[in-house]
């Protein structure tokens, strides 16, 4: 019989204090009943699979597959005898889940304390009216058992949130749908006695491969030698990428076929730089993956090292670095990551996982906790996003055949003035703790802007007259998203005091281009030149009526496409808070003047590919170790980098 090949697991992830990082509790997870044998283990060939790159790093080991994180339950009725001790079994089941939930969170090491507030919220969610009110009647009126109840009342609360995991067009709805169902299932494996049985032990190192982890789940492995994550689901901003990236442990997430191609036991290659999954590697792939590890370990350690440094071009021109966030815990993860302020805070949250409208304190205290966290950076509060393809079942929208150019952001704001102001008094007031500036998105006319001031200012003296603290002047910008606010830029700096191109947005506008098109979706670039010359035009803009234009999109992520945006005049950008230790070292590598010859080479390019060939052809040198997530070759110092061509046509 051939022997199965074996490998030393072995894995790198960013550079860390290596080894606080696998600290306790586990969560019970189901464990599989049998793993292949040898033999058909060595048979095998390898095989590549494709999913997206969640947490970086490289990781080398076997594999072990969970199943489905749902627990299993017999469906039965009870009699009406049996009603109130079902009632009281779902009861202890959310005591017992919440509890646990804390003793994950306290055993948590200092590197993943900012990951509390995200188990804190899956507390607030099992103790939510609606979710309980629905598992009664289902017990009362239906007479269904305990756990068949809580099962149908996760899945209908996560129906408000619209179409199917499939159908989905937007990440950020797909996550909270996920929210959901993990509470629920936190309940579940309770009412089931799988909270205190049958949890997951690694008995060597290893590769955990589920259709799902919940931060949670990921949290209570962390004394476990857990190599690395593998999901079938999820994306880049999913909880399990968050989670890994704070566990600095490698992840690549949306790998449709994990689970019909892996098997336990199986040798795996985890690359979360490119977002590969390696079944069955050749001895010769292992060593390369190991290579790989050592590289960008050396990589990540000496990003990490700067990422307090100031942000400057080569020529000392300074470039203002902020983060997006969407929780309180990730302010704090913006601030350790070298962020400058919190360039967008997207509010959306606060409303879309509940049935009815958070109030004015509880929003109160959500932004004043972002503000404090990054005290005395400045932080712009977005008012909330809501229609399109973001649905809320605290707002009643209409149906319509085109969501995306509907009722949405600052439209339903304006038709819903009661529940605006609710969330501008409480912006207002969380002005007393820090620097605080408010932006409204997808503004597309001067009607809009001129009504928003408007109730701003009947906010400020709604908390004026109730003794409220707040600072008296508020900066109010505005997102540039729609084309029409992008030509218009130099009219609408009468109104706004900054502007914010959320590139995202615009490229679908522009473009004519759903952005949650799969089929349609290598068109949908921001580098096309039609978004540049749009960028280019709001940044001169803001230099001419000095209003600060910031981007926010998924492009400030982009090494090659922030050097871009900073030559087409840009000196302020805002990304997820992991991105912004590479992007300053990028904008370090040049002067301004290389930066501006570069944005006029890809101004003259008539498309999206030959714009990306000009900035590969002009900095893949420069930037090679970026752009490989590896360390540099210390053979090609700095130094001798080739200048950028003085000559706008030069090839």
């Amino acid at each position: 019989m051939s022997e199965r090949r074996t490998s030393s697991p072995e894995v790198h992830g960013p550079a860390s204090s290596e080894d606080a990082t696998r600290s306790s509790g586990s969560i019970p997870l189901p464990v599989p009943s049998s793993s292949p044998s040898s033999l058909d283990l060595a048979a095998q060939a390898s095989v590549a699979l494709k999913g997206i790159a969640g947490s970086p790093g490289v990781a080398v080991g076997p594999a072990l597959v969970l199943g489905d994180l749902r627990a299993s339950f017999v469906r039965r009725h009870v009699h009406t005898a049996q009603i109130q001790g079902e009632l009281d079994r779902v009861k202890q089941a959310v005591t017992l889940a919440k509890r646990t939930l804390r003793e994950v969170s306290q055993r948590l090491p200092i590197a993943m304390r900012e990951a509390s507030p995200i188990l804190e919220a899956y507390e607030l969610m099992m103790a939510d009216p609606a979710l309980h009110d629905r598992v009664e009647q289902k017990i009362k009126e239906e007479k269904k058992g305990a756990e068949w109840a809580v099962s149908e009342a996760s899945e209908e609360i996560v129906a408000l949130f619209g179409p199917s995991e499939g159908e989905s067009k937007d990440a950020y709805i797909l996550e909270r749908r996920h929210d959901i169902e993990f509470a629920c299932d936190r309940v579940l494996r309770a009412l089931v006695g799988e909270d205190t049985h049958h949890a997951v032990r690694l008995d060597e190192p290893m590769i955990v491969v589920a259709r799902d982890l919940s931060p949670a789940d990921t949290a209570a492995m962390v004394r476990e030698p857990a190599l690395g994550f593998v999901t079938a689901v999820g994306t880049r901003t999913a909880h399990t990428s968050i989670m890994a990236r704070a566990l600095e442990i490698p992840a690549v997430v949306g790998v449709a076929d994990a689970l019909a191609s892996i098997r336990t036991g199986d040798m795996l290659i985890v690359d979360g730089l490119t977002g590969q999954v390696i079944v069955h590697p050749t001895e010769q792939a292992i060593r390369e993956a190991r290579q790989r590890s050592e590289q960008h370990l050396a990589f990540a350690r000496r990003l990490l090292s700067a990422r307090h440094q100031p942000c400057v071009t080569a020529d000392g021109v300074p470039v203002a670095l902020k983060a997006n966030v969407e929780l309180p815990a990730e302010a704090i993860l913006a601030v350790d990551h070298g962020a400058q302020g919190i360039g967008l805070y997207r509010t959306e949250f606060l409303y879309i996982d509940r049935t009815t409208q958070p109030g004015e304190d509880e929003q109160y205290e959500v932004y004043r906790a972002i503000v404090e966290a990054v005290s005395p950076q400045p932080v712009t509060l977005r008012t909330f996003d809501i229609g399109g393809d973001k649905f809320a079942s605290t707002f009643q929208l209409p149906a319509e055949m085109n969501p995306a150019l509907g009722l949405r952001a600052v439209r339903l704001a304006l038709k819903q003035p009661d529940v605006f102001l609710t969330q501008l008094r409480a912006m207002v007031r969380a002005s007393a703790h820090g620097d605080v500036r408010i932006m409204i998105p997808m503004v597309a006319s001067m009607h809009e802007m001129r009504e928003v001031r408007r109730l701003l200012s009947q906010a400020c003296e709604q908390v004026r007259a109730r003794g409220h603290a707040f600072e008296e002047h508020i900066p109010l910008g505005m997102m540039i998203e729609v084309p029409a606010a992008a030509v218009m830029a130099d009219v609408f700096a009468r109104e706004a005091e900054f502007f914010s191109i959320g590139t995202n947005d615009l490229v679908q506008y522009a473009l004519a281009i759903d952005r949650g098109s799969q089929e349609l979706a290598p068109l949908a670039s921001p580098f096309d030149p039609s978004i540049l010359r749009l960028v280019k035009f709001v940044a001169d803009v803001g230099a001419k009526f000095s209003r600060p234009v910031s981007l926010c999109g998924a492009m400030a992520s982009d090494p090659l496409a922030a050097v871009l945006l900073v030559g087409l005049g840009l000196r302020e950008l805002s990304m997820e808070a992991a991105a912004i230790p590479e992007i300053k070292e990028a904008i370090r590598r040049l002067t301004v003047g290389e930066a501006e010859r570069i944005a006029e080479l890809a101004l003259v390019e008539d498309s999206a590919d030959r714009v990306q060939a000009v900035l590969a052809r002009e900095l893949s040198v420069r930037f090679g170790d970026l752009l490989a997530g590896i360390a540099e070759d210390e053979s090609h110092p700095r130094s001798s980098y080739p200048p950028i061509p003085s000559d706008p046509h030069a090839v």
